[in-house]
C-alpha cells in the first residue's frame, strides 16, 4: 500500500515526458521523409473550368514524380474565399494544397473589409501558367481596332457594355484599367462567372469583354466574336495578327495567372520540393503542348519568385480598385 503514491507520481512523470514526444510530427511529416501519403490539391472555383483544368492536368505526372496519389477536388464559392479560408488553417505538412487563380491571392485583399485569411501568409509554391485577356468585341460594334474602339467609345459614352465574371472579377478589373488609361465612359454589366458573361456577348447583348484568351479564341475562328487585342506584354505566338495592347495603350497589361499555394508555416523544404517538382512537369513536352494549345503559357518558378509576384500583383490591382472606387456585391 505504501508504494502506490510512488507508482503514480512515476505513472505522472512518465505521462509529462510522453506527451511532447506524443504532440511531435511523425516522421512522415518532416521535409526529409514527405511526402508519404496522398496530397490534395483544392480549386476554390467550380469544375470545368480553368482554373479546375490546369491542375488536373499536371495532377498525375506530379504524382508519379512523388510518389504519392495527388487530388484534386473543387471547393468553390465567395469569389474563392472559402477555400483560401480552408488552407489558410490546414495542417502545413506538405499534404493540403491550393490551385488558385488571382481573386484570392491578390484581389480581394483589397475589395473585402475583412477577410479570414492573410493572402500575404500563405506558402508560395509556383506559378502553373499564365494566361493573358483578350478584348473580345460582339461583330455588332463599330470597330475592329483597338484605336477604332477608343473613339467609337468616345464619341459614344456610356452607350457600350462590357461584360464580366463578376465585380472585382479579373475582367472586370482589367476593363477599370483600359477605362482608366483611356478616360473611355462604358458601363459594367457583371455576371456570375464566365459561361453566363460569354454567352450574352454571343448573343450581343453587351458589347465586349476583357475575357480569357482561351474561350476567345474557338469564338475568333467562326467570326462570332473580334479579338482587338490581347493584354499581355507582348503578341501570343498562336495569335500573331492580334496585337497587344502594350503596344496601342501602354500599361493595360493583365494576365490571369494559376497559382499553388500552402498553409502558412509549411516547411520551406516541402515548398521547394513541390515547386521543384511541378517546375519539372510543366516542362515536359506534352505537358507544355497541352498548355501552349489553349494559349496558356507554362510558367514553374520559385517560391521567391511567386511570392514577389503576388506582392507586385496585389499592389497593381489595389490601385486599379482604389482609384475605380470598385466594389463587391
Amino acid at each position: 500500500m505504501a508504494n502506490r503514491p510512488q507508482r503514480r507520481d512515476f505513472l505522472s512523470y512518465s505521462l509529462a515526458l510522453a506527451l511532447p514526444l506524443a504532440t511531435q510530427p511523425a516522421a512522415a511529416q518532416t521535409p526529409a521523409a514527405w511526402p508519404s501519403k496522398n496530397i490534395k490539391i483544392w480549386v476554390p472555383n467550380p469544375a470545368g473550368g480553368s482554373a479546375d483544368m490546369f491542375p488536373r492536368w499536371i495532377a498525375e505526372a506530379l504524382a508519379a514524380k512523388l510518389g504519392q496519389v495527388v487530388v484534386v477536388d473543387n471547393k468553390p464559392g465567395a469569389a474563392g474565399n472559402i477555400a483560401a479560408e480552408y488552407i489558410y488553417n490546414a495542417e502545413p505538412d506538405g499534404y493540403t494544397l491550393m490551385a488558385a487563380p488571382p481573386p484570392s491571392l491578390s484581389i480581394n485583399v483589397s475589395l473585402y473589409p475583412k477577410l479570414n485569411y492573410d493572402p500575404a501568409k500563405f506558402t508560395p509554391i509556383t506559378i502553373l501558367c499564365m494566361v493573358p485577356n483578350a478584348l473580345m468585341v460582339h461583330p455588332s460594334v463599330p470597330a475592329n481596332t483597338v484605336q477604332e474602339l477608343i473613339q467609337y467609345a468616345k464619341a459614344n459614352p456610356d452607350k457600350l457594355s462590357y461584360a464580366s465574371q463578376g465585380n472585382g472579377s479579373t475582367s472586370h478589373l482589367t476593363a477599370e484599367l483600359f477605362k482608366q488609361k483611356t478616360g473611355v465612359r462604358m458601363v459594367h454589366v457583371p455576371y456570375r462567372g464566365d459561361a453566363p458573361a460569354m454567352a450574352d456577348l454571343l448573343a450581343g447583348h453587351v458589347h465586349l469583354m476583357f475575357g480569357n484568351v482561351t474561350q476567345a479564341t474557338s469564338h475568333l475562328r467562326t467570326g462570332k466574336l473580334k479579338m482587338l487585342a490581347v493584354t499581355s506584354n507582348k503578341r501570343q505566338s498562336q495569335l500573331p495578327q492580334v496585337p497587344a495592347m502594350q503596344e496601342i495603350v501602354p500599361g493595360v497589361i493583365a494576365v490571369t495567372w494559376f497559382a499553388v499555394v500552402a498553409p502558412p508555416k509549411t516547411p520551406p523544404a516541402i515548398a521547394q520540393k513541390l515547386s521543384t517538382a511541378m517546375a519539372e512537369v510543366l516542362r515536359s513536352p506534352d505537358i507544355a503542348r497541352r498548355f501552349a494549345e489553349v494559349g496558356a503559357e507554362p510558367v514553374g518558378n520559385t517560391p521567391e519568385e511567386l511570392a514577389q509576384w503576388m506582392r507586385e500583383d496585389t499592389e497593381r490591382w489595389r490601385q486599379v480598385i482604389k482609384t475605380g472606387g470598385v466594389t463587391i456585391d
